[in-house]
């Protein structure tokens, strides 16, 4: 890989950790809790890395919780 293509990485690998904070921290304040929510780590394993959001399994409840928190007008 190239320094070009590994810094292309880094910036994705960080985006990806940013986000899933982000999206874990707006999740708590709706009261909704994704146990599986990070980086996907086949992902991060190519070579040139650009990282999936694995949400995960929930249960129908916290699908439910999650299904209206995005029905409501921002």
């Amino acid at each position: 890989m190239t320094a070009d293509g590994k810094r292309h990485a880094v910036v994705c690998i960080e985006q990806a950790e940013e986000t899933v904070k982000e999206l874990r921290d707006v999740l708590t304040q709706a009261g909704i809790t994704l146990p599986s929510l990070g980086i996907d780590p086949a992902s991060l394993a190519r070579e040139a890395s650009c990282p999936r959001i694995e949400l995960g399994g929930c249960r129908v409840d916290t699908a439910a919780r999650l299904a209206a928190a995005l029905r409501r007008p921002a």
